[in-house]
């Protein structure tokens, strides 16, 4: 906004260009500098709101998760062990790809979330997730522009899409052939999430194998479970 309104064009012109409001326009090339950005505030249920003493720890060398667990639960940490487990992970993958005669109990730097290219906000976890499983045909312009940004800002992004856009095309396909190479590759992708997916799936093989060849489905059972649930709201919504 500000560069168009430098260049000498009205607020008029920048909303019909941009497509924004005139109250937003009107306050935005009235400012010299942007203001301070709200920053969601961590409850006491994850693990960043205890990330000073964790960090402190981390460079002391206890790299133990349950021991780091025990002290923040003393300290008010109210969430779980797998939270702070998925916390501390990156951190533990990190230290163990450093060379030889470096110090493994430094703790490594937090990786800033990266930016919608469009607003400059930081992207969450959430709007990643969701792209990060959405086909590209699928995806608006601005979602491709936002996938592309993830892609190379993170590299574990570009592994995990690759694999989901992969697994689909194993469902769609309804074919076990690749199935064994997929479960290879993301059991040695080195992401947790891919990892633990993987073995969810090799644990009960036999029922996703036949989930990809036959013709059967539990989709009709599960549909009207789904509207008994609803018609059972409703009724006790009535009651109420």
């Amino acid at each position: 906004m500000r560069a168009l309104y430098g260049a000498g064009k009205t607020a008029t012109a920048i909303t019909e260009e941009l497509g924004l409001s005139r109250k937003r326009v009107d306050r935005w090339i009235r400012l010299e500098a942007l203001p301070p950005r709200n920053v969601i505030a961590t409850s006491t249920s994850s693990p960043g709101h205890f990330l000073e003493h964790l960090t402190r720890r981390w460079q002391e060398g206890c790299t133990m998760a349950t021991r780091l667990f025990t002290e923040i639960k003393r300290l008010g940490y109210t969430g779980c062990y797998t939270h702070l487990a998925r916390f501390v992970a990156e951190w533990r993958r990190r230290s163990a790809s450093d060379e030889p005669g470096e110090t493994k109990q430094r703790a490594t730097p937090i990786t800033p979330l990266p930016r919608d290219p469009t607003t400059g906000r930081p992207l969450s976890p959430l709007t990643a997730a969701a792209l990060c499983i959405k086909p590209r045909p699928l995806l608006t312009k601005r979602q491709a522009t936002t996938v592309d940004a993830l892609k190379a800002a993170s590299s574990e992004f570009a592994v995990m899409r690759r694999l989901a856009m992969r697994f689909r095309g194993i469902l769609r396909g309804q074919s076990t052939a690749a199935l064994g190479q997929w479960l290879h590759d993301a059991h040695h992708c080195g992401i947790y999430a891919m990892q633990r997916f993987a073995r969810t799936l090799q644990h009960d093989l036999d029922a996703v194998q036949n989930a990809l060849t036959t013709r059967w489905s539990n989709g009709q059972a599960e549909g009207q479970i789904s509207r008994l649930k609803t018609l059972k709201r409703s009724i006790q919504a009535c009651g109420r």
